[in-house]
């Protein structure tokens, strides 16, 4: 098995603080700059599961860093550079304490939702008689609390400006970017053959006061992906949709009696279903980027990721 990043401990020149994400571990250099590990755990319902899917940090990151790249027309984001596979680091910024979610169809949590009798979601109406992966007349926002610990909360518009999580202007350019972005994410995922389901973007504030997309985008930890072609018989037939995303792990825990709730335990990880999600993981890096996955040097990873960010740092804080 290949050597993963499942925690780091890294003491960097000008180091503020260390905040541990599920999967990301965010060193806050002097309140300029963020650098973001990327690690190989993988989460699911809110809980960190034992075992790391080797170069799963690597799929996540360059993904994110291409996506930002092709979105920053539409959105100024944290990026600066990456110097290491599994890392990038960008423009220190204070998060909004919401993650905006968009759907464009019904599936996944939502679906859940819905087939216990709910017809609104996050204060959005959703019509009778739809059926699993029907797509929405127009895309939904179904934004969530951004929880520190254990699962995070659905919220509506009206909740979130209620109580002042986010003010009204702000509000109102969060939603026009996850709007923008989704669309954009939407057409160059059916250049390569795919549909952006879901997804959600986080946001956070400069110093100067401009809003920055932040941390990871069009992802499958963050996204959703059917594969386009058969989409339609598939959907006519009342069959699953062949998908792309976090969902079929989600999916294999669930049939093991694991839906992060009190008292149940996570199946074993073997090395077989640790090397099948690995290889989800990178095909859906082959499938939405077009490109070859080029595997990086893990044997010290630790080590490689430390001295790349070290090199990047001498170079840039004075």
């Amino acid at each position: 098995m290949q050597n993963v990043i499942l925690k780091t401990e890294f003491n960097f020149p000008g180091q503020k603080s260390l905040y541990k994400g599920k999967v990301r571990d965010v060193y806050n250099i002097g309140d300029t700059y963020l650098v973001m590990v990327t690690s190989d755990r993988i989460s699911a319902f809110d809980v960190v599961l034992p075992r790391g899917i080797p170069y799963k940090g690597q799929v996540l990151n360059q993904i994110a860093v291409k996506f930002l790249d092709a979105t920053a027309d539409i959105c100024p984001n944290w990026k600066i550079d990456s110097p290491d596979p599994s890392v990038t680091i960008g423009k220190y910024c204070k998060p909004f304490p919401v993650e905006m979610i968009i759907r464009g169809y019904l599936t996944g949590s939502s679906w859940r939702t819905y087939k216990k009798g709910a017809r609104e979601i996050c204060g959005v109406s959703i019509p009778d008689g739809m059926k699993e992966h029907q797509r929405f007349t127009e895309p939904i926002l179904t934004p969530t609390t951004k929880a520190t610990e254990g699962h995070d909360e659905d919220i509506s518009k009206e909740e979130i400006l209620q109580q002042g999580l986010v003010s009204p202007e702000d509000y109102a350019l969060l939603e026009k970017y996850t709007r923008e972005l989704f669309n954009r994410g939407t057409e160059m995922a059916k250049e390569k053959g795919l549909i952006l389901v879901d997804t959600k973007y986080e946001f956070g504030k400069g110093e100067d006061g401009t809003i920055y997309l932040i941390d990871e985008i069009h992802t499958p930890d963050s996204s959703r992906y059917f594969y386009l072609d058969g989409y339609e018989e598939r959907q006519a037939n009342g069959e699953q949709q062949k998908q792309l995303s976090k969902e079929f792990v989600r999916e294999w825990l669930m049939a093991n009696n694991f839906m992060g709730n009190p008292g149940q335990q996570v199946p074993d990880m073997t090395d077989e279903i640790v090397n099948q999600i690995s290889e989800r993981y990178i095909e859906l890096y082959e499938q939405i980027t077009g490109e070859e996955f080029i595997k990086s040097d893990t044997s010290e990873v630790i080590k490689r990721v430390e001295h790349n960010i070290l090199n990047w740092l001498q170079s840039h804080v004075k």
